[in-house]
């Protein structure tokens, strides 16, 4: 047995402990190692210092028995491993401790690919970046269906798999799929295999059932030993491998434009895997990983990584949940494209009747059909079997009497964005529920308090503000509203938590946080345009931060018609700082949704009725200007947002801006970017965040 202390007293110990199994069909003695950190059952297995210690000592180990067949490697139950202890790197401030910290995981783990006998992962759980990597490094992988994901999520972290992945992971299954997992996938907000997708690409080799994973395991392991398991293994594309490297350097440039080193190095080391060794690749992954631990991204990354696994699950200012009512029906107001998202939602995680209304049936019919169609894709797709498609159709009904939310527990409206309409909807709600029903509303920028306003019950209503897609985006923003209680909030909460949402609490104050951020950006943007500076250039000068993507193409996903009147609401909340364009007006007259539109091979151009609607003035800006223009803005109304109690601290503003906005993690979310360039200080004389926190330490 392989066991280790370790120097560091907050590293949680991770053991490796070596057992033997006689392999079935006679096929010989197999030495198993597991990877446990059992003295915290809650936390997933990492590698420090000690934990590489341990492994290699149970290398070491199985190295020794000369009488064995094969070696396997799995992990506890749920749990294969998850890599490096990221929190601990990111303390480091030395590159050379980070390159002896690669070399030496490479040494360790390369072992278990060097063995006289084949090695065996048996991914039994989660297997995330150093985690995968150890399956990598071994001559055959196996995985349970049980196993919640596997990825290497280095890059999204603004690092590189630096345990082998980069090297290992190309010459397995060949480039283009492993750049699908290593940079495709990271870019996609962390985007995980499940063991389909694993066994797809070929980075497993066999998926096996999980009520009896490991001996399933056992048996395939002894038929690849006895020769009556065959292995098949992608056929690698070496001919046109830099081809495919250099399609993927064009399509990372159109959505990263270079505003962050961690993909690029990683695409230069899947091109150099090609032709270099096994012991060039990983020296060249040391060096890289060296290089970015050693920059902002990964401390930026680990602080929005920390927003979303901690801060985003105890929701600062929320009651306490004992105080919450059950919620036993829910009642959609609208039957359009957003409220019958928000249907099938209540319906899928509540697992309650839910009831949609509209002004006819026409229209509730239409919400039913998509409802309808939704379910029947993902029971198309696998993703729900035929009798809970059947239960989740039978739960959504509609109609155009209200009189069917008497019995609702929580009604939200989601109808046309203008105070007047909601204001009525809520009065006729008051008329036909209970006096304990919660009125919630989707608004996106009006006033939740003025909803309220003469209502019998005003404690009762509550702002509940989706993004869209609603099932995919994860924030929440729960407005408090000037007479809201606490049972309300508490309900609110509870429910945004069962619905799968990271919910943040903000003050009813004019588009919350996001869209309040959003369209500040966007009227610094469209009045540069309106001053003179070219589209084209007013649509790069936001590349540099790396945004999901550009001005104008946001403001063609939102709509000009909706922004316009987001403009006109902000407007009137505060109009020495939000302008409503003429020009924009104008483009919503001529009906013109998108200021490009396809050109010859799809290239994107101006719309040419753009230059028919448009007037600009002489003063055009450059992309930097413009980028300064941006930064100082958006410091400028974070810090009035938090001057105001919009939110509690910066964190939720960064929190609101990554999950409801796409900000990328390497910028730590929208604060400490305005602190690392600062804008923070030359708009407002303070840092929002205090040093060494989503930077280099000090």
């Amino acid at each position: 047995m392989s066991d280790t202390a370790t120097a560091n007293p907050d590293e949680v110990v991770t053991h490796a402990r070596v057992r033997r199994i006689e392999l079935p069909d006679g096929a010989g003695t197999l030495a198993m190692i597991t990877i446990d950190n059992d003295r915290d059952h809650t936390r997933p297995t990492t590698f420090g210092p000690a934990g590489l210690a341990a492994l290699d000592a149970a290398i070491d180990e199985v190295s020794a028995m000369t009488d064995i067949s094969a070696v396997a490697v799995t992990g506890k139950p749920f749990i294969f491993a998850v890599g490096a202890d990221l929190s601990a790197i990111g303390l480091v401030d030395q590159r050379d401790v980070i390159l002896e910290f690669g070399q030496r995981g490479h040494a360790v783990f390369r072992r278990l690919g060097e063995l006289a006998v084949p090695s065996f992962a048996f991914v039994n759980g989660a297997a995330m970046g150093g985690g995968t990597e150890i399956a990598l490094h071994c001559s055959y992988r196996t995985m349970s269906t049980a196993a919640a994901a596997m990825s290497l999520p280095e890059v999204f972290l603004g690092l590189i798999p630096g345990w082998g992945g980069a090297w290992l992971l190309p010459n397995l299954i060949g480039p283009a799929a492993a750049l699908e997992v290593i940079v495709a996938n990271a870019l996609q907000q962390n985007k995980q295999l499940k063991p389909k997708d694993a066994l797809r690409l070929g980075v497993v080799d066999v998926v096996l059932d999980s009520a009896d994973f490991l001996e399933q395991s056992l048996r395939w392991a002894a038929g690849v030993l006895n020769g009556t398991v065959i292995v098949k293994r992608p056929e690698i594309d070496r001919e046109n491998w830099d081809a495919i490297v250099d399609i993927a350097t064009t399509m990372l440039d159109e959505k990263v434009h270079r505003a962050t080193p961690a993909p690029y190095r990683a695409l230069d080391l899947v091109r150099a895997a090609r032709t270099c060794s096994r012991t060039e690749g990983f020296a060249a992954e040391d060096e890289a990983l060296a290089d970015l631990v050693m920059g902002e991204d990964l401390r930026a990354s680990l602080y929005a990584f920390d927003l979303v696994q901690k801060r985003a699950k105890r929701p600062m200012g929320a009651p306490d949940k004992s105080l919450a009512r059950p919620v036993r029906k829910v009642g959609v107001v609208g039957a359009g494209l957003m409220a019958s998202q928000l249907a099938l939602l209540f319906a899928k995680r509540l697992q309650v009747p839910v009831v949609m209304t509209d002004l006819d049936q026409e229209r509730v019919e239409k919400g039913l059909a998509y409802i309808h169609g939704q379910i029947a894709a993902d029971r198309d797709k696998g993703r729900l079997t035929a009798d809970r498609a059947n239960r989740l159709t039978a739960l959504v009904s509609g109609s155009t009497d209200s009189t069917v939310f008497a019995d609702a527990d929580f009604v939200i409206e989601a109808v046309f964005e203008d105070l007047a309409v909601k204001r009525t909807v809520f009065t006729q709600l008051e008329a036909v529920v209970s006096a304990e029903c919660i009125l919630a509303t989707n608004t996106s920028s009006l006033s939740v308090t003025a909803m309220a306003e003469g209502l019998a019950h005003p404690e009762r209503v509550v702002g509940f503000h989706f993004f869209n897609p609603v099932a995919v985006m994860p924030l929440l923003e729960i407005a408090r509203a000037e007479q809201t209680d606490d049972a309300t909030l508490a309900t609110a909460f509870v429910v945004g938590k069962q619905l799968k949402k990271s919910c943040v609490l903000v003050k009813d104050a004019p588009a919350f946080v996001v869209n309040r951020l959003l369209t500040r950006y966007l009227n610094e943007i469209v009045a540069a345009v309106d001053e003179g500076t070219p589209i084209d250039v007013a649509d790069r000068a936001s590349n540099a931060l790396g945004l999901p993507m550009s001005p104008f193409q946001l403001l063609a996903l939102v709509g000009p018609g909706v922004a316009l009147h987001v403009s006109e609401t902000m407007h009137d909340a505060f109009p020495d700082r939000y302008a409503v364009s003429d020009n924009m007006r104008r483009m919503v007259e001529a009906g013109i949704t998108s200021v490009w539109i396809p050109g010859d091979g799809g290239t994107p151009i101006l719309d040419p009725r753009v230059n028919e609607v448009l007037v600009q003035g002489d003063s055009p800006s450059d992309e930097e200007q413009l980028v300064q223009r941006i930064s100082l803005a958006l410091a400028d109304e974070a810090r009035r947002m938090l001057d105001e109690g919009v939110v509690a601290e910066a964190q939720d503003i960064d929190l609101c801006m990554i999950l409801g906005a796409g900000w990328p993690f390497w910028l730590g979310g929208l604060t400490p970017y305005l602190d690392r360039t600062g804008a923070a200080e030359m708009s407002g004389g303070r840092r929002f965040l205090p040093r060494g926190v989503a930077s280099l330490p000090g």
